[in-house]
């Protein structure tokens, strides 16, 4: 990817304590790389934990509190996952409405993991093309998405991946979907 391929993006990451902390660092390093500003959002003020699957790992600094910004202020968004972040993150009701404000308004949006459940409360994956961790599968399919087990999914700006594994096809597919900006059928 070029440096410059993101060059005058804003790239939001929402996220709280107990996130997966290699889908919240591999992503906003390619984004970075790629030329973007990365902020990092949360419900929380301070710091925020990180987690390699059920260890603690390190701690982040929140750069941005959820209910000063505005999808207005960003290109893009990326949910990383996690078992205790998007569960934390859905019971926020400014978290909740800060990733339906993307639809919205059409930007990208990237969710990895367990990340789709904070878009499940959202009300935004009805008659969407999605992956997610496999425990999700059903909760998905309820929420009125189309479930699919593959690496990285794309549909309409909406970019979803399973786990870790599927980073580098996530990151590059999100990188492509923020460059191109919204996309009309990116919809809440």
């Amino acid at each position: 990817m070029s440096k410059q391929t993101l060059s005058g993006k804003r790239i939001a990451f929402l996220a709280t304590d107990g996130f997966e902390q290699v889908e919240l660092t591999k992503p906003w390093d390619s984004i970075k790389d790629a030329g973007a500003e990365v902020v990092l959002v949360s419900p929380k003020t301070g710091k925020i934990q990180g987690m390699n699957h059920d260890e603690k790992a390190d701690t982040f600094k929140v750069d941005k509190a959820v209910d000063s910004v505005s999808a207005e202020d960003f290109d893009g968004l990326v949910l990383p996952g996690g078992v205790a972040n998007p569960d934390a993150l859905r019971m926020c009701e400014d978290s909740v409405s800060f990733v339906r404000d993307f639809f919205k308004q059409h930007k990208p949006v990237a969710a990895i993991c367990h990340g789709p459940w904070t878009l499940i409360e959202a009300d935004v994956v009805r008659g969407r093309r999605v992956t997610s961790w496999p425990s999700l599968k059903t909760d998905l399919k309820n929420a009125g998405a189309n479930w699919v087990d593959e690496e990285c999914v794309c549909d309409e700006g909406l970019v979803t991946s399973r786990n870790p594994d599927d980073l580098p096809a996530f990151c590059d597919k999100a990188i492509e979907e923020f460059a191109e900006g919204k996309h009309a059928e990116q919809t809440a």
